[in-house]
């Protein structure tokens, strides 16, 4: 289905679960949030695929999770340079970059520290530097994980994703899916966690030179809907769209999402 491949490399000492899928011209890379500490994308081609199918046609997509052994004490810089590793292992030489959540912070630093290869950015539900409502957030996770509260985690993350039409439901599915896929370890998640409160770019954002596209949701419970009007006005010349009414789970809920960034990345 629409070419999807699940893949694995070793780059620079460190092994990392990929997926890619798409028959384009194009790049696009997806880097997903602090939920890849639970499970990486290992296996989650086909459902990627269709998922984001609509961006099969103009791109060739990939989907990098952290490095599988994550180092202790990782930063969103050094996860922003694995991923650079992983790029020159599989000769992507470009590509326009797609952040969601830490994704976002991640695609921040490999644009600062290595703007060759980002052609277009696009920043989704992200921040600059901690805030209050994030740390907030990542502390609750943080507890829980160490508890073993999985299920915990996933009712909270449904809880503060999305708007109350969807919160419903999706509590139910996120309820189910912690009571029945537990990971084997919290180490990832404790590790990407910590780095989500440390990350601080806002100095160096101005630096940024490439076409970006700054995507927020007015309703935003986990890095509020502040972050994103923050970001767009720190780096020169980036758009800025925000979702009236939808939070941090607006990638899901907003029809629009996908075609809003595959025009943008197609220009």
């Amino acid at each position: 289905m629409f070419n999807a491949t699940n893949g694995q490399i070793n780059a620079a000492g460190e092994t990392t679960d990929y997926i890619s899928f798409g028959r384009g011209t194009k790049n696009l890379i997806m880097i997903p949030g602090v939920g890849d500490g639970l499970k990486t994308v290992k296996g989650m081609a086909i459902p990627f695929a269709f998922l984001y199918r609509a961006l099969a046609k103009d791109f060739k997509v990939y989907v990098f999770s952290r490095p599988v052994n994550l180092k202790p004490g990782a930063t969103t810089e050094d996860m922003a340079e694995s991923l650079f590793e992983a790029m020159k292992k599989l000769n992507i030489s470009s590509a326009s970059i797609v952040g969601v959540s830490q994704g976002g912070m991640i695609a921040q630093y490999l644009t600062l520290n290595h703007s060759e290869v980002v052609e277009r950015l696009v920043l989704v539900v992200t921040l600059a530097r901690p805030n209050p409502t994030v740390i907030s957030v990542i502390n609750r996770w943080t507890e829980m994980a160490r508890k073993g509260d999985y299920k915990g985690i996933m009712l909270s993350t449904a809880e503060l994703s999305y708007s109350p039409k969807k919160t419903k439901q999706s509590k139910l599915a996120y309820g189910l899916l912690g009571s029945i896929s537990e990971p084997k370890s919290f180490d990832r998640f404790l590790i990407q966690a910590d780095s989500c409160i440390t990350h601080d770019a806002y100095e160096r954002l101005e630096e940024i030179n490439c076409p970006t596209l700054v995507i927020g949701g007015t309703e935003d419970k986990i890095v509020s809907g502040e972050s994103s009007k923050e970001l767009a006005e720190r780096i020169p010349g980036s758009e800025l769209f925000m979702y009236e009414g939808l939070g941090h789970g607006l990638y899901e809920e907003a029809k629009d999402f996908i075609p809003r960034v595959a025009e943008f990345c197609k220009r």
